[in-house]
């Protein structure tokens, strides 16, 4: 596998975040825009399990390709380091594409139905934005996944097909063990 050579990424809320980190596993994920309905449901699935993702000896990064000023509005509750990326930078560093496959796969289209509904429910409520109709950078961004241990060798990688297919929580775990 590749190596990651060492950086410091800027966090929307909070210090810089080393990557890799010398003290434990960073799972890095490559995400979508700021307020992306899929990328909020998957992301409120990661900050339940925090603590155990922790506990496990992992770090979570989160990394976008909207600007930082837009990304703060949308993830100041969660409980990991967030990066905006608006000149994909990392994204094409990592290899972590876009294309019309992230919505026009018919795989993605019930996870977009749940994504939709539970956002639109936490906006009526006031905890969530919608997000802008015309984000930056565009709907088409492919999530990507990469699991990289503390001397910056990328243990564990996958690169989405559709704007779901990202991994859950159990999946991280397991092949941080």
């Amino acid at each position: 596998m590749r190596e990651v050579p060492f950086r410091e990424l800027a966090a929307v809320h909070g210090p810089p975040v080393p990557i890799p980190d010398p003290g434990r596993l960073v799972h890095l994920q490559f995400r979508r825009f700021a307020g992306c309905p899929v990328c909020n449901l998957h992301l409120r699935s990661v900050a339940v399990r925090h603590d155990e993702i922790e506990r496990a000896g992992i770090r979570e990064v989160a990394v976008f390709h909207s600007p930082a000023d837009e990304l703060r509005e949308h993830t100041a509750d969660l409980p990991f380091a967030v990066v905006a990326d608006p000149g994909r930078a990392l994204y094409r560093e990592f290899g972590v594409e876009r294309g019309p496959r992230a919505l026009l796969d018919p795989r993605v289209w019930p996870t977009i139905a749940r994504a939709v509904a539970a956002s639109s429910v936490r906006a009526a409520r006031g905890r969530d934005r919608l997000p802008a109709a015309r984000p930056s950078g565009g709907r088409l961004g492919l999530p990507g996944d990469f699991l990289v241990a503390p001397d910056g060798t990328v243990v564990a990688h996958k690169l989405g097909r559709h704007a779901g297919d990202q991994w859950p929580v159990d999946e991280i775990l397991a092949l941080a063990r």
